[in-house]
This record gives C-alpha cells, sequence and structure tokens, in this order.
C-alpha cells in the first residue's frame, strides 16, 4: 500500500470524511432498524448481512438453526460486555470477529464499524495500530483496540464510528494499488 499522504488519523479523517452509504447498504441498515430494540436477528436478516459482508460464508451461515440464531444474537445483543457480544455471535457458524463486527455495526452503526483488512491496513499505514500487519486472524483484544480508537475519533468529529471506518474503508480502496 502507498503510504498516505496523512501524518495522523485525525488529518486524514477531517479531509477525507465519507458519511453517505451506497444505496444497498442504506436500505440494508433501513431493514435492521429494528434490531437494536429488539436485541435479536432472524436467520433470514443474518443471510443478509452475510450477503452484505462475506458471501463467501453463505453456506455456512445457511446451516445455522433458526432457533439457534435468534437465541446467540439475542444473548449478544442483549449484553454490555462487548467481549460477550463477541463469544456468543462467533458460537454461530460461518461467523468470525469481522462477521460479527458486522453484525453489530449494522444493528447499531453510531457505535460501531466493521473491522476489515483494507481499514486496519490504512491504520497500520499511519501507525495507528501495530499488530497484525496482514490484517487478519483479528483477536478479541485487537478488535476492541480498534473499535475504542474508532469512537474515540467518532467523538471528536461527533459522527457514527461507521462513519470513521467507512471513510477508512474508501480512503484505502482510493490509494490502493493493484489487487488486495
Amino acid at each position: 500500500m502507498p503510504k498516505p499522504k496523512y501524518k495522523n488519523l485525525r488529518q486524514l479523517l477531517a479531509k477525507e470524511m465519507v458519511t453517505s452509504e451506497g444505496p444497498a447498504t442504506a436500505e440494508l441498515f433501513r431493514s435492521l432498524r429494528h434490531v437494536k430494540r429488539c436485541k435479536v436477528l432472524t436467520k433470514q436478516e443474518l443471510i443478509d448481512i452475510c450477503h452484505w459482508k462475506s458471501p463467501r460464508a453463505l453456506r455456512l451461515i445457511e446451516s445455522n438453526h433458526p432457533a439457534t440464531v435468534r437465541s446467540l444474537t439475542h444473548k449478544a445483543l442483549s449484553t454490555r460486555s462487548e467481549q460477550k457480544r463477541i463469544e456468543h455471535l462467533t458460537q454461530l457458524r460461518g461467523v468470525g470477529l469481522p462477521m460479527a463486527s458486522a453484525i453489530l455495526t449494522l444493528a447499531d452503526p453510531r457505535r460501531y464499524g466493521v473491522i476489515d483488512v483494507r481499514v486496519w491496513r490504512v491504520l497500520l499505514s499511519i501507525k495507528a495500530v501495530r499488530k497484525s500487519p496482514r490484517g487478519i486472524g483479528f483477536s478479541f483484544k485487537n478488535w476492541y483496540h480498534y473499535l475504542c480508537k474508532l469512537r474515540h475519533h467518532a467523538k471528536e468529529l461527533r459522527v457514527p464510528v461507521r462513519a470513521v471506518e467507512l471513510t477508512l474503508f474508501y480512503y484505502h480502496r482510493k490509494i490502493q494499488k493493484g489487487v488486495l
């Protein structure tokens, strides 16, 4: 990845901020608005999230029993513990930490952003994170550090955490040369 033209995350976000979603993603957010209040996902909603985040996991996602999806997502969305949220969600087949972060983001974009290799690489390039240089195999600790960093900047800029993550995602696409 080319070296970013910004010295730090604050500068990058100030100059590159993206706050609007594409039409398909905006529609998915609208269709899942109730999840934050109801604190549960249906199997079909989980499948829709999988299509959006990583369709490769679809067969595993589809193998979850509907009652298991409801039970584990209810446990995850009902607890205040970030670690328990991730633990419950990753008990579902096909849900690793990146997919769990997508579920949380779609349920509550003000508080969450998706952990993604593109975003991680931008953060690495400006030394905002230092672990997992390949941007894969994230631990809970990696994700939580990432989330805290995004929340800090979202609070400063008075934007949803999703806007910070989305900005970094698009910035990576803008400067990336070749394939990911």
